[in-house]
């Protein structure tokens, strides 16, 4: 008599749902942790929008622990005010749990997928790509140009470097990283909001998110008095110099756009007078762009180490002081543009912009957009129906 051998056991429906379940790491698990406290005390969920979003939830998988983390603006308000941190044995500090799982979005959703590595080693990433951008430029000055004397420059940045070659060169550049920080962004928001999309947003929500990430309301605190940095002493300077830095960058941005238009719509060809709209738009942004960097990495330096993840700093120090090369050297061309030392500094600056182009997708620029992107589905969250009936808003 042959031996019935036992079929196959099918795995039930509970059995395969649970393995597609993505499994916690420690950081998570941490972040979970702490929120199930929060959950349980609830004296900051007047703080800031992470608290609200919290109570919407009994349980946090991994989405919806790194959609908690990039609402997170690492105010610092919940430590001070909480009574189970540190010494306590619950030993909760939100903000630096939040910052560690942060560090991870920006690795697991960046694109393409293999350079999510280089959020690891930041700081060595941008010092190697400005290094190799400062070397490209300065060796095509010498080989376009040929020579550095200013009778035969004049202030004439396209004597050094051809108008269609730049645009080629950093158009092409600046379009790979818009398009990696697009994929990332819409990886991130495709597993935080499986549910939710722009189609039919609720009315207001795009509104409410776009002006919570202009005006940066959640670096007040939840009370109007600021951040807490290296104590227990709010500071509004923090929000104040993160203005700076992103208005002025955008007024940077401003000026390239208004001197496009002055080149092919007007036939209008650089050097452009002193008071003309690019040079002030661009003189307004680079000041922005030194006093913001500027105190943002001031505060930086004195921070207290438990305000966020002390392993990310080389990579935030490392964008702040791209930036600050950036509009140092591009003021210092403005000013000695008809001088012999234009072309080296045009040299200068354009590696220091390309090297800042390269590095957007892969360093601490794209916590911008992960973070409005978070804002963006908590306005839309906030506006349905609470199914827990837990918390308010």
């Amino acid at each position: 008599m042959t031996a019935q051998l036992p079929e196959p056991r099918q795995p039930d429906a509970a059995g395969a749902a649970l393995e597609l379940i993505p499994v916690l790491n420690v950081e998570e698990r941490e972040v979970d942790r702490q929120m199930r406290i929060c959950n349980a005390c609830r004296y900051c969920e007047g703080f800031c929008a992470v608290f609200p979003a919290m109570t919407r939830r009994l349980e946090f998988g991994k989405a919806d622990i790194h959609y908690l983390a990039n609402l997170c603006h690492n105010c610092g308000a919940c430590l001070h005010a909480c009574q189970y941190a540190q010494p306590h044995e619950f030993a909760v500090n939100v903000p630096q749990a939040m910052a560690k799982v942060r560090g991870q979005t920006y690795a697991e959703y960046a694109w393409p997928a293999f350079f999510g590595r280089l959020y690891r080693h930041n700081g060595t990433y941008v010092a190697t790509a400005l290094a190799v951008a400062l070397s490209l430029f300065l060796l095509l000055t010498l080989f376009v140009n040929g020579t550095l004397l200013p009778g035969r420059l004049a202030g004439n940045f396209y004597a050094v470097f051809p108008h269609n070659t730049l645009a080629l060169m950093f158009g092409s550049v600046f379009a790979a990283a818009a398009l990696a920080l697009a994929v990332a962004v819409r990886r991130f928001w495709r597993s935080a909001s499986p549910a939710e999309t722009l189609a039919q947003p609720a009315k207001g929500a795009v509104f409410e998110a776009s002006s919570a990430a202009l005006t940066l309301k959640y670096l007040d605190g939840g009370h109007g008095q600021g951040c807490n940095n290296a104590d227990d002493r709010y500071t509004l300077w923090r929000r104040r110099f993160h203005h700076f830095t992103f208005y002025g960058f955008m007024l940077c941005f401003a000026a390239t756009v208004v001197a496009t238009g002055y080149h092919y719509l007007l036939g209008q060809q650089a050097p452009y007078p002193l008071l003309s709209a690019p040079v002030l738009l661009g003189t307004l942004g680079g000041i922005g762009l030194v006093v913001g960097p500027a105190g943002l990495l001031a505060l930086n330096l004195r921070r207290a180490p438990e305000q966020g993840d002390v392993a990310q700093r080389p990579m935030d120090r490392a964008f702040i002081l791209l930036l600050l090369l950036v509009s140092v050297t591009g003021l210092a061309l403005l000013g000695l543009r008809d001088t012999a030392a234009m072309a080296i500094l045009l040299a200068i600056h354009l590696g220091t912009v390309m090297a800042l182009f390269i590095t957007l997708p892969y360093g601490k620029f794209a916590h911008g957009l992960f973070r409005s992107a978070a804002l963006l589905k908590f306005a839309i969250e906030k506006r349905r129906p609470n199914e827990l009936g837990l918390g308010g808003e």
